[in-house]
Formats: structure tokens, C-alpha cells, sequence
């Protein structure tokens, strides 16, 4: 039983959070750009865009996740959780690109900033609200295990640093004069947020083909298995999965043939208590077998031989 279900049906709220700071930041990342004309800003306002579709897709995905297994889908619906974060760092790439067009145009045909100062009052704000925002949300993604919070926070610090770059770029261009400086440095955003949208790809496209669990939880499960040792039980087709905030773990247990039913069934129930323990909202199944009976060793593969 998954003990963490409670708490987690209470993640939403912080989805509302980071929808309603998007919409906010959105609002002052374009009035700083009309005030300004600086692409710089509204590079930054085009990724809020990205901020608020991502928020409203971790909204939907954190309702889905809570759901309780049913008969078609059986191991529950944590997996959506990845869909979410693989939504995200596709919209991110689509907001490099918007960025990279309006950029190039401006790099070629300079056009003069205006009003920089109150430009850039603006948004410091906005990057504030962000930053209180991303810190909530990397909270809660850790506590709570869930990948769509923390992808949604680590978005939200990375729009932090993507509006420190472009503040730096117009502070430039304010101190200079060099026009050029504000498409600029808009490139270096795009190629910033690239970098962030394609490692939270890579990370959804590697937990949808249910990657190990991290290998800190991995020892974890093998220390608890090696401690019955001294008792002669061996194990083999040790099997990991995560699925965003919840564990799956396979594993055969080889017990003395002497062994009573109830003896391999004790064991078998206080290793998946212990595991459970040590790593919560885990499911582990257990498979006890003869250590004495040759079958059991080559039982090992996926696909059973």
C-alpha cells in the first residue's frame, strides 16, 4: 500500500502556485518588454509562456498520478508524471526556437532600447516571484518524490538565471551602447533553455523505459538482502523499476530446502517489510526457491528459459 498517497493528493495546490506565478511574471516580463523594445525581455517573457503551459500540464498530470490502480492499469498511474516532465522540455525547446527567430532578425538590424531602467525594476521583480516560487517547488518535489514539481521548480530557477542573463545583457547595452548586446545575449538564453529542455527530455525517455532505481536506494536493497546470509538465504533476479514517486523491485529468494512454508514466508515478509521501511512508497514482490534445487539458479532471466 502506497502510504504516501495521502499527502500527495494535496500537490496540486502547488501546481496553482506555479500557474499563478507564471501568469503574473508573464504580465511583467511583457510590460518590460513594450516599455524597453529589448529582445532580451521578451525572450524572457516568451519562456514564462513556456512556464504557464507546463504548469497547467503538472496540474493534470498531478491528479492523474493519484489515482488508485484499477484492472487496465494495475501498477497505478504514476508513470503519467514523466509524460508531464517530457511536456515540459519539449515546450521548452519550442521557446528556444521563438527566441532564436526574433533574436537573429534584431542581431542583423540593431534596433535602440528605450527606458531601460524601469525595464529592468520590472524584471527583477518577476525573477523574484520566480525565485520564491522555484524554491517552494524543489521543496515540495523532494519531500514528496514527485519528478513533475521538481521538474517544474528546476524550469522555474533556470528562468531565474535566464532573466540574471538578460538583465546583464541590457545593463550592457545601457552602459555601452552597443545595441548588438541584446540579441546577443537572447542567443545564449536559447542555447541555455535547449540544454535544460533536452536533459528533461532525456530523463522522461529514460524513466518510460523503466530505468533502475537511483543506486543509493539500489545498496539499500542489497544490504537488507545480504544481512540473511548468516541464515542461508541467497537471492538472485534482483529487478528494479521507478515510476516517478513510486518503486518497483522483483527479486528470488533462495531459502533452505529444509525450510518450511512458513518459515520462507517469514523471511520473505520481513525483507519486504525492511525494504518498505527503508525506501518508502515501494512495492516489492519476492519469489522464495529451494537454494538446493538446480532450477532455481538458472531461473535468472526476464524471459524465463
Amino acid at each position: 500500500m502506497n502510504t504516501d498517497t495521502a499527502p500527495r493528493t494535496s500537490l496540486t495546490r502547488y501546481a496553482w502556485l506555479s500557474i499563478a506565478a507564471a501568469v503574473i511574471t508573464i504580465l511583467l516580463k511583457l510590460s518590460a518588454y513594450f516599455v524597453t523594445g529589448s529582445v532580451g525581455l521578451l525572450s524572457d517573457a516568451l519562456e514564462s509562456f513556456v512556464n504557464l503551459a507546463a504548469a497547467i500540464v503538472a496540474l493534470i498530470a498531478l491528479n492523474l498520478a493519484v489515482r488508485p490502480p484499477n484492472d487496465e492499469f494495475a501498477f497505478g498511474y504514476s508513470k503519467v508524471e514523466y509524460f508531464s516532465s517530457g511536456f515540459e522540455g519539449g515546450m521548452i525547446l519550442l521557446a528556444a526556437v521563438a527566441i532564436i527567430a526574433t533574436a537573429i532578425p534584431r542581431l542583423i538590424q540593431p534596433v535602440p532600447l528605450e527606458q531601460l531602467g524601469l525595464g529592468l525594476v520590472i524584471s527583477v521583480i518577476a525573477s523574484l516571484i520566480n525565485l520564491g516560487v522555484a524554491l517552494v517547488l524543489l521543496r515540495a518535489g523532494r519531500q514528496h518524490n514527485s519528478i513533475t514539481l521538481e521538474a517544474d521548480g528546476k524550469h522555474l530557477m533556470t528562468d531565474v538565471w535566464t532573466t540574471a542573463g538578460v538583465l546583464v545583457g541590457i545593463a550592457l547595452v545601457w552602459i555601452t551602447g552597443y545595441q548588438r548586446l541584446d540579441p546577443i545575449v537572447a542567443l545564449l538564453v536559447a542555447a541555455n533553455i535547449v540544454f535544460t529542455g533536452y536533459r528533461l527530455l532525456s530523463r522522461s525517455a529514460r524513466g518510460l523505459l523503466d530505468r533502475a532505481i537511483p543506486p543509493e536506494e539500489l545498496r539499500e536493497v542489497h544490504d537488507i538482502l545480504d544481512s540473511y546470509q548468516s541464515q542461508g538465504v541467497q537471492y538472485h533476479a534482483l529487478r528494479t523499476r521507478g515510476a516517478a514517486a513510486r518503486n518497483f523491485i522483483a527479486v528470488h529468494l533462495l531459502v533452505p530446502g529444509n525450510w518450511t512454508i512458513q518459515q520462507g514466508h517469514l523471511v520473505s515478509e520481513e525483507i519486504e517489510t525492511r525494504v518498505r521501511e527503508a525506501i518508502p512508497s515501494t512495492n516489492i514482490v519476492t519469489h522464495v526457491e529451494p537454494v538446493d534445487d538446480p532450477r532455481s539458479w538458472s531461473d535468472t532471466n526476464l524471459d524465463r528459459n
